[in-house]
């Protein structure tokens, strides 16, 4: 059979990689695929500049509509990242009857209902593995290693620049502003780091996890996301102490009234193997009920290891090239007419414990109010600590933990404990989740 040939529109460091990964293991790749894979063609917005892969025997230029117009090439690999003019070219590229493999999370996390609405109109595939946790083959998992499971809920470390800075703060008792600071000159954090410490980033993720786990349309902007920001090297210390860590989670989790869908700091048991996930390594976490917990364990990014996932994602479409379209495996996951509209909660449906951490007055009766306070609202307490006071402050610490309760509840009795003249400053509130 004739070889299928491939454009590639981008050559930073995801496009770089999947072009080495693509020649270097070319013969295997088409041991696995029945037909050899060739890149002809390559876009990048400055050709002269240096470049981690070997382009030799690549046509390149500075216009990607010149390859996504080209008849001959059969798979367009969109490696440029962002939702802006991409999704002009992935769709035009579907309309040129062409297949599509992405690595652009926001992409299909923003506009995946409509990419994929029109790629099963004209027949063909958008393969998007890389787009989440970059090297763990996670959307093939759900999609199809679980596909016998009802999945009850995920909980999934999917941006490496925040357990890094996590990591960080517990290991070495450093501030957050100062392991950012360092993130930023590894590279693993941008000049403006928004995306990745305010949880956009991981928001955009858990969109396209919770779609395929639970059979609904892409709804990013129902999506609860909070950062790392406010986290403290105090916090990380107390949790320690209680036998928690601080990790930035997404969550998706099936209830009766609904799906939540949150993206949070948030406290694990330390004995989790998810809670000892650190660095800038990811990790995903799903329940399902025929198989129980399962965990997915690996790079979240780099050239490689999310090449390694935009070219199985390739394989994939190599061997689905002659089958019936109605047949292949939907994009995500159900059938495109059993999409559920599922109603997804607000935040203030959420179900979930708490750590809190307030600074009050130290004198008798203080604790009593804020515990009366709790309790008018159905919180039940699980455990409670007074810290010695920071800095000869005439204010102590109290760490609290409770019970499963309403976030509504939370928030209400959060906002009468601020109010107590004998409370300064804001109470530290961060859920948590025991993942069992």
């Amino acid at each position: 059979m004739k070889p299928v040939k491939v454009g590639v529109l981008g050559l930073g460091t995801v496009g770089g990689g999947t072009v080495n990964v693509l020649k270097r293991n070319a013969a295997e790749i088409a041991r696995r695929a029945g037909r050899e894979i060739i890149i002809t063609r390559a876009s990048a917005k400055d050709l002269n500049k240096p470049r981690i892969c070997d382009t030799q025997g690549i046509a390149l230029t500075t216009d990607p509509y010149e390859i996504i117009n080209d008849p001959e090439i059969e798979i367009i690999l969109e490696l440029i990242g962002g939702a802006g003019p991409v999704k002009d070219m992935v769709l035009k590229a579907i309309e040129n009857g062409k297949h599509v493999v992405t690595a652009n999370k926001s992409l299909i996390a923003l506009h995946g209902n409509e990419i994929f609405a029109k790629a099963s109109e004209k027949g063909v595939i958008v393969a998007f593995e890389a787009a989440v946790a970059g090297g763990i083959p996670i959307i093939k998992a759900i999609r199809e290693g679980l596909s016998g499971n009802q999945i009850e809920w995920l909980a999934g470390i999917i941006n490496g620049t925040g357990n890094f800075i996590l990591t960080e703060m517990r290991d070495k008792g450093r501030d957050f502003a100062d392991v950012l600071a360092e993130a930023q000159a590894l590279g693993y954090a941008e000049a403006d780091p928004t995306f990745d410490v305010e949880g956009i980033d991981a928001g955009h993720k858990l969109t396209i996890l919770a779609s395929i786990a639970f059979g609904i349309p892409l709804q990013f902007d129902k999506v609860y996301t909070e950062g790392i920001t406010k986290i403290t090297r105090a916090d990380v210390e107390y949790a320690e102490q209680l036998g928690y860590r601080i990790k930035h989670l997404g969550i998706a989790r099936k209830t009766p009234e609904g799906i939540e869908l949150r993206v949070h700091p948030t406290l694990i048991p330390e004995r989790r193997l998810i809670a000892n996930v650190d660095g800038v390594m990811n990790a995903v976490l799903i329940k399902g009920d025929a198989v129980g917990p399962t965990l997915y364990y690996g790079a979240g990014a780099g050239a490689e290891p999310t090449a390694s996932s935009v070219v199985a994602d390739v394989i994939d479409v190599v061997r689905a090239l002659t089958s019936d379209p109605e047949n292949r495996v939907p994009h995500l996951a159900f059938q495109a007419d059993a999409l559920a509209d599922i109603p997804v909660l607000s935040s203030d449906m959420f179900r979930t414990s708490y750590y809190l951490r307030l600074n009050a007055e130290d004198k008798p009766g203080v604790l009593a109010e804020v515990t009366r306070i709790l309790a008018d609202h159905q919180i039940s307490i699980e455990a409670i600590s007074q810290k010695v006071p920071l800095n000869n402050e005439t204010s102590v610490p109290i760490i609290m933990l409770t019970q499963i309760t309403l976030e509504k509840e939370m928030n209400a009795a959060i906002a009468e404990i601020e109010a107590l003249k004998t409370v300064t400053g804001k109470v530290n509130r961060i859920r948590l989740e025991t993942l069992g």
